[in-house]
């Protein structure tokens, strides 16, 4: 046989071997919803934290946000947290850009169980987990986007405001969702401890009973972008 011939065989050999490389798909938002599942939440008050983000994911408001973006098109994960080194999933990354797949998500939420029941108040181990859950992500986004929810202040673990300023150095944003039921100035020390990052905010929900309308009220503002 020729050399070159061989040359050639090898050589499409090689090219056949390598791995296809899968671009990652492009959103408008990669959004991580870190919920509290800390000891001052009985079941019953954690159950309406669930029901309040499936419901929101339920509302074609939050579909209409969604495809108004350029991509229409955003990636979402769920965790619950406690404690400094204690976070767990409650539903993994997934993409919703429509009824279908916000659907499939309200659902995931709506059928995963409670995992955590207790371990301090760690806002810094929230935010510190969600970073790392958005350098993992298998999405290419726009926006980067903690949203932290909590009815206590960062009681261990290092300081919230450190955790804060180390998520925005890399370009992520920390939204804030406080819960006043048992401290009544909880949203001062998220304004000045938690969030931050361009267009940073954050709406106050003044117990557990009005949760579902402050998570869908803050759900459209992150997604469509609104300062």
């Amino acid at each position: 046989m020729q050399r070159w011939l061989v040359a050639l065989l090898i050589f499409l050999s090689a090219l056949l071997a390598r791995p296809v490389e899968t671009r990652a798909e492009e959103v408008d938002l990669a959004l991580v919803l870190a919920v509290d599942a800390s000891g001052s939440v009985n079941q019953q008050r954690f159950e309406m934290q669930k029901r309040g983000y499936v419901e929101a994911f339920r509302n074609p408001r939050v579909w209409r946000a969604i495809q108004s973006g350029m991509r229409g098109a955003i990636a979402v994960q769920m965790f619950q947290w406690t404690g400094p080194f204690l976070q767990r999933e409650a539903v993994g990354w997934m993409i919703i850009r429509d009824q279908a797949s916000a659907e499939a998500f309200a659902k995931a939420i709506e059928e995963g169980p409670r995992q955590l029941y207790g371990g301090g108040t760690s806002i810094s181990g929230a935010i510190d987990h969600g970073v790392r859950m958005l350098e993992e992500a298998p999405h290419q986004a726009a926006r980067r986007v903690i949203d932290v929810s909590g009815d206590g202040e960062n009681s261990s673990g290092r300081l919230a405001r450190v955790a804060r300023d180390a998520a925005v150095a890399q370009g992520i944003v920390i939204n804030g969702l406080p819960i006043l039921a048992f401290e009544p100035f909880l949203d001062r020390h998220y304004e000045q401890e938690v969030i931050g990052g361009e267009g940073a905010f954050m709406i106050v929900a003044k117990n557990f009973e009005t949760f579902g309308d402050a998570v869908l009220r803050k759900l459209i503002a992150e997604i469509a972008d609104l300062r």
